[in-house]
């Protein structure tokens, strides 16, 4: 079994798959490290090295007066950061051609995609999966990588053309 493509999340199909936890909760706590040492020494830097001010007698390193700024870049840099390697992970881009196995999928069908090994063939599952109840089966060639070239040399997926007849 390569993959799964349901029309709502099935809690356990992960583990069922054999795929390993994900590791975007250690991504945002890395970045939300670097977005507060960012902001603590850009703001550290800026008061007393760049622009040392005397305001009211106040000391140049006064951290309570930064703790907000420090929270905000802490906040951004973990959710963009996250954003950014979720798309990277799940290999989402507008400029990625993806595979689209079934034009229903997701919508209100299960797609499952079995790449078949050595010990089984095309027929094997098929008649497996028939035997199991499935409703359509059907044998595709997909590329195989990440990278299936970009949509702005092709024909979108599903494109409707029409026949022209002279």
């Amino acid at each position: 079994m390569h993959d799964v493509y349901t029309p709502f999340p099935i809690h356990g199909l992960d583990r069922a798959m054999g795929l390993r936890d994900t590791s975007l909760h250690t991504a945002g706590f890395i970045y939300a490290i670097t977005g507060t040492c960012t902001a603590l020494g850009f703001i550290s830097w800026i008061f007393t090295q760049s622009w040392p001010l005397n305001i009211g007698g106040k000391p140049h390193f006064a951290l309570p007066a930064w703790i907000p700024i420090i929270f905000e870049l802490t906040v951004l840099f973990s959710a963009v950061g996250m954003v950014l390697t979720f798309c990277y992970l799940c290999q989402m881009a507008p400029f990625v051609k993806k595979h689209h196995f079934h034009l229903r999928a997701t919508d209100d069908l299960f797609v499952m995609v079995i790449e078949p090994g050595t010990k089984a063939s095309d027929e094997d599952i098929i008649s497996f999966l028939k035997a199991a109840g499935a409703v359509e089966t059907n044998v595709q060639e997909a590329e195989t990588g990440w990278w299936l070239g970009t949509y702005d040399k092709d024909t979108k997926p599903f494109e409707v053309r029409e026949a022209r007849t002279a």
